[in-house]
């Protein structure tokens, strides 16, 4: 590779235990549960705001909603969480339950919500984990003889450590960090027992099998600040080094697995704030090129089949693991954090109201393991494993990606949805933001600046790459600046209570081309949306009885679109739009108009296709998010 991401634009400090001292001196001082903005200046580009400070309305807000009240709160903890572990008969299906990527949720939406009744869950949920630790630190559901190293114990005591961790983080409960430690410390003391050719006998390589553990014990050594653990990621797990090339299709040892693989992304990139090595950034940035360069991604901003990577644009079947979704978007945000690039953002909001929201029932309770592009969706039968748990985290990390202050005193606004929120700035100075819109129906978001008292800052505002002729006014008078897409506009200038700022998208239709398998076809776009075809909604038409391929095959007339209309299959504010269309045949394009169809948008349960044929290709475009490419 011959790029590498910012790694000319931050003169950071290479290999310098030097630096580490200086970060771990800054990460003791840190108040993680400040309420009042956290304006610390880090090496990040990018600090998000508080999730406390934080409210969020629109599909967004509504989809963390359904996911705590219709989800979280609607399962049996006790006996498909807790009682596995009180056991410990190894009688559990797949050997794991995702209990600590479950609190890790829950510790997220109490801070998110404030409310009483969800802390006083989470803190059920966490004692009764924590009783059924045993002396030695030992949580888990296997007998003494099996522990450790049947498959999934590490990955499982991973993510326990992770989620107390998380609670030890926004809500300094002690006990909750002393049982991480216990664990972590049991699995340190025992991790040269690993049986000789385990790999072998597993049939799955060792970072797959222990997925999230370094992340877990780097987050440990953030907040206790104690040398064995950032020592066991750099030299028993050799974290630094790690440098796994992306093959695809599922094999023997699970290297191609899309989830585990940028796990570990995120774990080298979580190292690289620690330790600043050029070297943490190399596997980052060759994942990034795979999905959006070399057909790793495909329109939905999914990626993978049957948990693997792909670059041959098969929307069918096994598509797009829920887990890889959800890490998705926490690499896009760490990239953005760091880096600070609009793209990153465009990145995320193509897979949140894309991939992730369509990997969950409308209504909130039920989960995907996998979204197709064609085919039939089917939801995962049970509320454990992780899947289900990794969507819960993801959504509950939401409130957190919407704001964002930056380390020269500016508030950025990322994702655009109904909301508010209260930011901080270097002097002491509070600002309070409210966006009202009704995006992604519209582009118009007009965003409320209140400071406590007047002052000058900039206030930046994300412009999708999609999104041609974007226009700024200030209250009500329209601001002659250039708008770029697919960068941010800053706004810098003496702020007051009650300024408005609107901005303006427009939402054009897009019809964009499809790659590989996809060649010939297009999908239909509307701002971040997809939009596919549900042959339930067009009864009569015969199209209940076609095949995935079939229903490819119907040539649509772009002349003929119509919309948006409003759509409630999705949510009560949903979108829809109309296009005429022919049967597959001879007499296509060339005569009346076959179908009347009504698509809707890509997480409605009944979609069936994604993609469909165009007889002019000329008039389609390539999408905007496989052009980006990395700073120099």
């Amino acid at each position: 590779m011959n790029q590498r991401i910012h790694i000319n634009r931050y003169a950071f400090a290479r290999q310098s235990f030097v630096a580490l001292a200086l970060i771990l001196a800054f990460t003791k001082c840190q108040n993680p549960e400040n309420k009042t903005g956290g304006t610390a200046k880090t090496t990040e580009a990018y600090q998000p705001l508080h999730p406390g400070n934080v409210k969020v309305a629109g599909e967004i807000g509504r989809r963390i909603d359904v996911t705590l009240h219709e989800n979280i709160q609607k399962i049996d903890v006790d006996k498909d969480f807790v009682l596995p572990f009180m056991k410990k008969e190894n009688q559990y299906n797949g050997g794991f339950t995702g209990i600590g990527m479950y609190i890790d949720a829950i510790v997220k939406m109490a801070v998110y919500t404030g409310d009483p009744k969800v802390i006083s869950y989470k803190n059920s949920v966490i004692n009764k984990l924590i009783d059924a630790q045993l002396p030695d630190g030992y949580i888990g559901m296997f007998r003494l003889e099996d522990r450790m190293w049947s498959l999934w114990d590490i990955h499982e005591m991973g993510y326990i450590i992770y989620g107390l961790t998380t609670d030890y983080q926004y809500y300094k409960d002690s006990r909750s960090l002393q049982c991480a430690i216990k664990v972590a410390d049991y699995i340190l003391d025992r991790w040269s027992t690993m049986p000789q050719g385990w790999e072998k006998k597993t049939r799955v390589n060792l970072h797959e099998a222990v997925t999230g553990l370094d992340r877990a014990m780097l987050t440990l050594y953030r907040y206790t600040g104690e040398r064995r653990f950032l020592d066991f990621c750099i030299n028993q797990k050799a974290l630094p080094d790690w440098n796994l090339d992306i093959v695809t299709g599922r094999r023997v040892g699970l290297d191609a697995h899309v989830y585990g693989y940028i796990g570990m992304c995120l774990a080298q990139l979580e190292m690289y704030r620690l330790v600043p090595q050029d070297k943490l950034l190399i596997k980052s940035e060759e994942t990034l090129d795979f999905l959006t360069a070399n057909d790793g991604m495909v329109i939905s901003g999914e990626t993978g089949q049957w948990e693997a990577w792909t670059d041959d644009q098969d929307g069918d079947n096994a598509l797009g693991e829920t887990c890889a979704t959800a890490y998705q978007i926490r690499f896009y945000e760490n990239l953005f954090r760091l880096f600070g690039e609009a793209k990153y953002g465009d990145l995320m909001e193509r897979t949140i109201y894309n991939a992730l929201f369509a990997a969950q029932s409308p209504d909130g309770r039920k989960i995907r393991y996998y979204t197709p592009l064609a085919g039939a969706r089917e939801y995962f039968k049970d509320d454990t494993y992780c899947c289900p748990n990794n969507y819960r985290r993801i959504v509950s990390e939401l409130p957190s990606m919407i704001y964002y202050e930056n380390q020269k005193g500016g508030i950025c606004i990322n994702l655009y949805t109904a909301s508010s929120a209260v930011a901080g700035l270097p002097d002491g100075i509070s600002v309070d933001l409210k966006q009202e819109t009704d995006y992604p129906n519209s582009g118009k978001v007009e965003v409320t600046v209140s400071p406590s008292r007047s002052t000058s800052f900039p206030l930046m505002l994300r412009i999708p790459a999609w999104a041609k002729g974007a226009t700024v006014a200030i209250n009500g008078e329209t601001q002659g600046m250039t708008i770029v897409p697919g960068n941010f506009v800053s706004i810098t200038r003496q702020w007051s209570k009650g300024d408005k700022v609107m901005l303006d998208i427009p939402m054009d239709w897009r019809l964009v081309k499809g790659r590989k398998r996809q060649s010939g076809r297009i999908a239909v776009l509307r701002g971040p949306v997809l939009f596919c075809l549900n042959p339930t909604k067009n009864p009569g038409q015969g199209l209940e009885q076609l095949s995935p391929d079939e229903l490819e095959r119907i040539l649509i007339d772009p002349s003929s679109l119509k919309g948006p209309f409003n759509d409630e299959t999705v949510r009560t504010d949903g979108m829809s739009c109309e296009i005429l269309a022919w049967r597959a045949g001879w007499g296509m394009s060339d005569g009346p108009h076959d179908l009347k169809l009504l698509l809707t948008e890509f997480p409605d349960p009944g979609c069936k296709s994604t993609y469909f044929n165009i007889a002019d290709k000329s008039v389609a475009q390539d999408d905007e998010l496989i052009k980006l490419k990395h700073s120099k």
